[in-house]
């Protein structure tokens, strides 16, 4: 097993999550099989009690772990499927070494953090990195540990020490320490400012850790005198210091890295250079110019699919600087001439956490992936639920949005707060044939939303929002805890079963192309309310279809309005197992749903490409 180490300095959120996750997808892309560990030093369990305002989005994996958003950039970089256990928090390692001490695992020793504490987060690291994560039983050969936070927080002290010891634990020749740094750039001539990364790495190798290679995190390329500079300060090799500047999009990092060589400096450092996958690669360093840059390589082989899919979200998205392509026949217009000449399709995504984008990263990411699946740029218009509701002060500039999107969104969330707000988009959505996307709360109210107004039950009610609701539509599932909030929702993967293959949800999924057996998916939960069983049969005779439900046939998992373009809700939450290059079905169709509307509507009018200053609805 070899280890890849990504530590950060300087300053937390400058992309040491992207950088790991770029460094394992070009290990996996070379051929060897890669799998990840967040090290989040703080004393909760997980993330599943954390704000989103605070910390973002909480990722759910296959097993029912709520954890960090950084496993969900892995988990789509690698396509790969990770588990609670590949998040590591300081709560997790305290609470073991603390239940070991009371079965008496520590014959009557002291327990300290040195050892006990460093050798449990050690053994945490080589068991957990042991284990497949590709859907085959082969065991990973490459492990990319990325250690939260900044070099000198007290909180990460102890996971500093147990990486200084593991890396005589596993072997130096099985150990890189890759250490991301911020290099700014100040005043009006662009000089690059070194002295931030120099003190990050002297403090590292106070602490005992030593870098194989510094990325130097900038808005700009970094200068052959800079590197140098930074070379000669840091004790690393001129070629070891890496570039990292802003690119046009994420998925250009695992290029830009290629092309300064880290394939070939990794496989060295952790001698891979005879192993049977970078010899069937025939992996070379690269060479300099006279200026001492990078001479420009071709794209290998093995990430062409990678570039390919950076071309296709910058012509998506293109800028002065994007190269103009054209490998079309001659006399034919590309797809990228013909996406980029038409005008973004719009989605509102209504929600509780508008004020920070990290809180619904994924769902933004998902629909990223449907963008580029049917090559349509998508824009999000964000809009805070709560302005929705009568009397707030941004009411109608809020529904000015509404009106105008092609589509709305409304995701998950929890508590009360804007509630009525997504109701009234929900309905809006439903009354003017707009396509509509509800995720787990989404869902909800749709449900709430159509009983009201269909059924006249002016009462419904989620027992979430109001406990003396009548009726109860949306109900607190009886098995959960009503005291304990931590890991008792109905998490991780479970089986959609739909009552039929002719329903807009199912064709989406392929279950249509299959006649054979079940009709069945299996997607991602978190949640602790549901529709509330009873009033089922009577939402279903008055239109609104339940085509999917669990296995139990008790709850509910998707909706659909078969009278309207696309009007669908899932409990479940697809927006956790979307990927780059398979994304999520329903985050496709309600983008197709929406270009079709608009190819219909211009059709209608006489018009042949849509215009971006034409007024929706």
């Amino acid at each position: 097993m070899k280890y890849i180490l990504v530590t950060g300095g300087v300053l937390s959120g400058i992309g040491k999550g992207i950088i790991a996750s770029s460094t394992g997808m070009i290990m996996k892309a070379m051929g060897f099989r890669v799998t990840s560990i967040k090290i989040d030093p703080y004393l909760n369990i997980d993330a599943g009690t954390m704000s989103p305002f605070e910390h973002g989005e909480v990722f759910v994996l296959d097993d029912g772990g709520e954890v960090d958003l950084d496993l969900g950039n892995y988990e789509r970089f690698l396509d790969i499927t990770l588990s609670r256990d590949n998040n590591i928090t300081t709560g997790k390692i305290y609470n073991h070494v603390i239940e070991k001490e009371r079965r008496g695992e520590y014959l009557g020793k002291t327990v300290q953090v040195v050892p006990h504490v460093c050798d449990e987060i050690q053994a945490w690291i080589e068991r957990v990195s042991a284990k497949p994560t590709d859907g085959s039983s082969n065991p990973p050969d490459i492990c990319v540990i990325e250690l939260g936070g900044t070099v000198g927080d007290i909180e990460s002290m102890p996971f500093i020490e147990a990486m200084r010891q593991f890396q005589f634990r596993v072997g130096t020749e099985n150990f890189c320490l890759m250490h991301v740094s911020l290099v700014p750039v100040i005043g009006v001539v662009g000089e690059h400012k070194t002295k931030p990364t120099q003190q990050s790495v002297r403090e590292l190798r106070a602490l005992g850790l030593t870098p194989d290679l510094v990325m130097c995190r900038s808005g700009q390329p970094l200068t052959a005198d800079t590197q140098r500079k930074i070379s000669n300060f840091c004790h690393v090799h001129p070629q070891h210091v890496i570039g990292v500047h802003d690119v046009s999009n994420i998925y250009r990092v695992p290029l830009l890295l290629q092309q300064q060589g880290l394939p070939y400096i990794l496989l060295e450092r952790l001698h891979l250079l005879d192993s049977p996958v970078a010899q069937a690669l025939s992996i070379k360093p690269y060479s300099l110019t006279e200026q001492g840059r990078p001479v420009p390589d071709i794209t290998p082989a093995w990430l062409q699919s990678w570039a390919q899919m950076a071309d296709t979200v910058d012509r998506m998205n293109p800028t002065p600087d994007t190269p103009a392509r054209d490998e079309s026949p001659a006399g034919m217009a590309s797809p990228a001439k013909r996406h980029t000449a038409l005008s973004p399709i719009r989605i509102a995504m209504v929600g509780k956490y508008t004020g920070l984008g990290d809180s619904y990263l994924s769902v933004t990411k998902a629909l990223d992936h449907a963008s580029m699946e049917v090559q349509r740029k998508v824009v999000v218009d964000w809009v805070e639920a709560e302005e929705l509701e009568e009397g707030h002060p941004k009411f109608h500039e809020a529904w000015r949005v509404i009106r105008s999107v092609h589509g709305i969104l409304v995701p998950g969330g929890f508590g009360d707060r804007g509630i009525e707000g997504m109701v009234a988009a929900a309905r809006y959505a439903r009354t003017h044939n707009k396509p509509y996307l509800g995720i787990c709360l989404g869902m909800q109210v749709a449900v709430i939303e159509y009983a009201r107004s269909v059924l006249n039950w002016t009462g419904a009610d989620s027992e979430e929002f109001n406990k003396e609701a009548d009726p109860k539509v949306v109900v607190f599932m009886p098995e959960i805890s009503k005291t304990h909030m931590g890991a008792t929702m109905r998490l991780g993967v479970r089986k959609t079963i739909f009552n039929t293959r002719d329903c807009i949800t199912a064709r989406l999924y392929g279950l249509d192309k299959n006649p054979e057996g079940e009709p069945t998916i299996d997607e991602r939960h978190r949640h602790r309310y549901e529709v509330n069983p009873e009033i089922v049969e009577q939402l279903q005779e008055a239109g609104l279809n339940f085509v999917g439900h669990d296995t139990e046939k008790v709850r509910m998992e998707v909706i659909e309005l078969p009278k309207l373009d696309y009007f669908v809700g899932v409990q479940f939450h697809p927006e956790f197992k979307s990927r780059p290059k398979k994304p999520s079905p329903v985050f496709v169709g309600l983008v197709l749903a929406c270009w079709r509307q608009e190819i219909s509507k211009n059709l209608h009018e006489g018009e042949l490409t849509p215009s971006s200053s034409k007024k929706q609805d």
